[in-house]
């Protein structure tokens, strides 16, 4: 029996426009009658919140949804029908349908009393608004919120994109599992970003695919830069090379889109999986619409902060090349120094022996050991360009000659060059 086909009395004149007003309303309306709270009449909204395979009168409210006896309604109604007082409730959660036709709604409701003539209790009329919408609204815009937030923390991008992808799985009307796929640098290939409950064999088996039509929903859309629609994994062509991985994966539809950074490079792909053949619905396309500038948002993010790091790492680089040149030259110039220093004493040593040889030609000791003085034999004349001349042993001969520019080996017989190339 349809709900049309079962309008209250006639003499009931209120009830019967009643029922006209909410005849074609979104508000949810019912007529019920007596203890077991049966139902007389109810307009499309009431059935359609039931469910439609449930649209039937002259039946108890608890026969026709039992699966309100736990959840404290048909109490509330036992408590209105006997006391006459009118109960309203708001933003309350009901569990509606049973295994997998369940789903969670929410309603604002009022449950009023009727009554007869004498103003006995005869029934209880439920009006009610499906605030369902609202509250995922609501829930939708905190989630988001709370998405942002961590964007703006600069929490880790794994962190954000899995957050972000259970979020939406929380929050879709329907079961979907949702993915997320990073584009390499080249926009070349995807690899994973996020999929919290998509199975671990069919992650690592995409992780890395190439981007191209026929690449599935993803490769697909990344390559044409708009969304792509499968509806049917198992009929579609795209999907092709990999429906022996949908399959097991218990996955039947996938749609996709192409999240683009402000400047058109591709930065991933976002998409939602389904576990039956679906065609998405607008709220569906609106949700991804929403979590793909999201996504590109956290990513854009991520991606700035990894070449902020990348140019802080280039410059300590360069500041400590430059410190290890700075060194060198420091080193450089001290040896120098240091040479500058040996060759001005060796200098001053060929000058004193210079001075000494006037009185003794060829001495017996080496003249360049300095203020130490060298025990030595003296095998070697060397001079400078000044005139002045020394004899010296080999090695301290070698070090004049190193670190004196203007010293030179010097013997009128050669000896001297010939003991220095035989030392």
């Amino acid at each position: 029996m349809t709900p049309t086909a079962d309008p209250e009395p006639a003499a009931t004149g209120p009830a019967e426009d009643l029922r006209t007003l909410f005849g074609e309303s979104i508000a949810v309306y019912a007529a019920l009658s007596g203890p077991r709270h049966v139902v007389e009449t109810a307009n499309p909204a009431f059935f359609a919140a039931i469910g439609e395979d449930r649209a039937r009168t002259g039946v108890p409210l608890a026969e026709l949804a039992p699966e309100l006896a736990g959840q404290g309604f048909l109490d509330l109604l036992d408590g209105v029908y006997r006391t006459g007082e009118p109960y309203t409730g708001r933003d309350a959660r009901v569990v509606l349908g049973t295994g997998a036709q369940e789903r969670e709604v929410f309603f604002d409701f009022t449950y009023e009393p009727r009554r007869d003539a004498a103003g006995d209790v005869t029934g209880i009329r439920v009006i009610g608004v499906e605030t369902t919408q609202v509250k995922h609204a609501q829930r939708l815009m905190a989630e988001h919120r709370a998405l942002l937030e961590q964007i703006v923390r600069q929490a880790p991008l794994a962190d954000v994109l899995d957050g972000m992808a259970r979020c939406i799985e929380e929050l879709a009307p329907q079961q979907v599992l949702v993915s997320v796929l990073l584009a390499d640098p080249d926009g070349r290939h995807l690899r994973h970003g996020a999929a919290p409950s998509l199975p671990a064999f069919y992650n690592e088996a995409i992780d890395g695919i190439a981007t191209g039509d026929g690449v599935g929903s993803c490769g697909t859309a990344a390559h044409r830069r708009e969304p792509v629609i499968v509806t049917d994994i198992a009929d579609d062509p795209l999907w092709a090379d990999f429906r022996h991985l949908a399959e097991p994966a218990g996955l039947a539809a996938c749609w996709s889109t192409p999240i683009l950074a402000r400047d058109g490079t591709l930065l991933g792909t976002f998409a939602m999986y389904h576990p039956v053949p679906r065609a998405p619905q607008d709220a569906d396309l609106a949700l991804a619409r929403v979590f793909t500038e999201t996504a590109a948002l956290a990513i854009e993010r991520h991606h700035i902060e990894q070449a902020k790091l990348a140019a802080e790492a280039d410059a300590a680089a360069a500041v400590e090349e430059l410190a290890k040149a700075v060194r060198a030259e420091q080193r450089l110039r001290a040896e120098a120094e240091e040479r500058a220093t040996a060759s001005a004493e060796l200098a001053a040593r060929v000058r004193a022996a210079a001075a000494a040889q006037a009185a003794v030609a060829h001495p017996e000791r080496c003249q360049l050991g300095g203020a130490a003085g060298c025990a030595e034999p003296a095998e070697i004349k060397v001079a400078d360009s000044w005139g002045d001349s020394a004899w010296g042993c080999g090695v301290h001969v070698e070090e004049a000659l190193v670190n004196v520019r203007s010293v030179f080996i010097a013997s009128e017989e050669l000896g001297g060059l010939a003991a220095y190339l035989n030392r």
